[in-house]
């Protein structure tokens, strides 16, 4: 008779936690889903578009050099706000945290701003879909995550890197895999320094900049892609060194 009441006991206990989460994971989804909303109807992008930088950068500096700290606090705030929802204007952040700190301070706080924000959106990722794609996919998936997850750092500073691979798309498909949150953090920090130092330094040159196509060169293109190739090199050192194990 005990043992049937623990055990009824312990499947309530189960169903609540079970509805508890699936009203969290309603919660989070609900709020970003109102940023993201509130965002666009609001229509916030006109000031994370370039004119809008330039329009406003007077008002910016002066802010800036009357309240550095504060500055500091709130750009680092807006660009986790940003990166967290996956919101266009990360360029235009970058190139604002350049104009505004100087193309090495700007380049910390932006990297502060992204990586935070990065993670953000990673364990949101994670925590609403990670568990309903294992679910449906996870067969399918199994050997994909395991060979990601052994070679995380390197996967990660290489897509970081390259510029074919959107920011955004990089958060949310990483907080599907099996990799460590320490990873996933190390490997974006690490992997967007160059990216953000070329926006930062183009920021000390705002008024000269009519496009973001004008910063991103080709020659800048294909030295963000071989930096993310050597990125690799550590996993094709394995596998060729495991394979002559092997052999041998």
């Amino acid at each position: 008779m005990i043992a049937i009441q623990n055990a009824m006991t312990t499947s309530a206990e189960s169903s609540a936690a079970s509805k508890n989460a699936g009203l969290s994971k309603w919660l989070v989804g609900l709020s970003v889903g109102l940023g993201i909303a509130a965002f666009f109807y609001l229509d916030l992008g006109r000031y994370l578009s370039l004119d809008g930088l330039k329009s406003n950068r007077d008002h910016l500096l002066a802010f800036t050099d009357a309240n550095y700290t504060l500055a500091v606090a709130l750009f680092i705030v807006a660009y986790c706000v940003v990166v967290g929802l996956s919101l266009p204007g990360g360029a235009i952040m970058t190139l604002a945290g350049g104009f505004l700190f100087g193309s090495v301070w700007g380049t910390l706080y932006v990297n502060v701003g992204a990586t935070v924000g990065a993670t953000l959106a990673f364990l949101v990722a994670r925590y609403l879909l990670r568990d309903w794609v294992e679910r449906k996919f996870g067969s399918r998936l199994g050997a994909i995550q395991d060979g990601f997850a052994r070679n995380a750092f390197s996967y990660l500073v290489t897509l970081r890197l390259i510029p074919l691979f959107p920011f955004f798309l990089v958060n949310m498909v990483s907080g599907l895999t099996r990799v460590s949150v320490g990873t996933y953090v190390a490997a974006t920090s690490l992997g967007i320094i160059p990216g953000s130092f070329v926006f930062a330094y183009a920021g000390r040159q705002l008024g000269t900049i009519n496009s973001l196509k004008e910063i991103v060169s080709p020659n800048v293109l294909l030295a963000f892609t071989l930096l993310g190739i050597l990125a690799l090199v550590p996993i094709l050192y394995k596998k060729i060194t495991g394979k002559t194990t092997s052999v041998v």
